[in-house]
């Protein structure tokens, strides 16, 4: 919810309307408000609901130099790794994006998006690598999530998609870092434009253009 913008940034968590929204007690709800917290998406106070966190232009900067660098050294070592059942999946995934994109159904996009930089990952074969980027990934998704929502992004984003899968399958190296690196960067730049004039601290915008897609393969997922 907190992801997908249901639960907006800055919004209170009071504990009996979420108990009742999610239909569990108070007490596994605390454990996963602080588990949330751990991971940066939410903040605890004293004596004061939880809250989401808000989005931050420095901390975005500092989580997409971070990110970027890790899925970039991915997928150089990638390039090199994959197997052919390794590039079956990303041309199929790569396939459903498309089709979604075309379809204009953000959310389904979104989350096989998500299953595209996980898969790149995994197929660089570290498990530091692999364990670091998990670490990072819900705070990230989130602004991912945000990013695609901003008018232009989405066809940016699966043009972007697919010159990342051309140059792992021309064992470019370089260049698949190069471009992955790029469009995870332009993820928090999107977001942090969108905040500018909001100050350091901000909630998402009430008001957001909603990308329509293009067709860019008729393909079915």
């Amino acid at each position: 919810m907190i992801v997908r913008g249901e639960l907006a940034p800055g919004q209170s968590l009071g504990e009996a309307d979420l108990s009742d929204a999610l239909g569990i007690s108070r007490t596994p709800l605390r454990e996963a408000l602080k588990q949330l917290a751990n991971e940066g998406l939410v903040e605890l106070r004293l004596n004061h609901s939880a809250v989401v966190a808000p989005f931050r232009r420095a901390e975005l900067t500092e989580l997409f130099e971070a990110v970027s660098g890790i899925e970039r050294c991915a997928a150089e070592l990638a390039a090199l790794r994959m197997e052919d059942a390794d590039f079956e999946r990303l041309d199929a995934l790569q396939d459903k994006i498309e089709w979604h994109h075309g379809r204009g159904e953000l959310r389904d996009y979104f989350q096989t998006n998500q299953q595209i930089h996980s898969a790149i990952v995994g197929f660089a074969r570290n498990a530091v690598l692999k364990a670091t980027h998990e670490a990072l990934l819900a705070r990230a998704e989130r602004a991912r999530f945000f990013a695609l929502s901003v008018l232009g992004r989405w066809d940016e984003s699966v043009r972007e998609h697919q010159e990342i899968l051309a140059a792992l399958r021309r064992r470019d190296a370089a260049r698949a870092g190069q471009i992955l690196a790029h469009h995870v960067r332009r993820t928090g730049e999107i977001v942090a434009e969108t905040l500018d004039g909001k100050g350091d601290e901000a909630a998402v915008p009430d008001t957001l253009a909603k990308p329509r897609g293009r067709k860019t393969r008729n393909v079915a997922p």
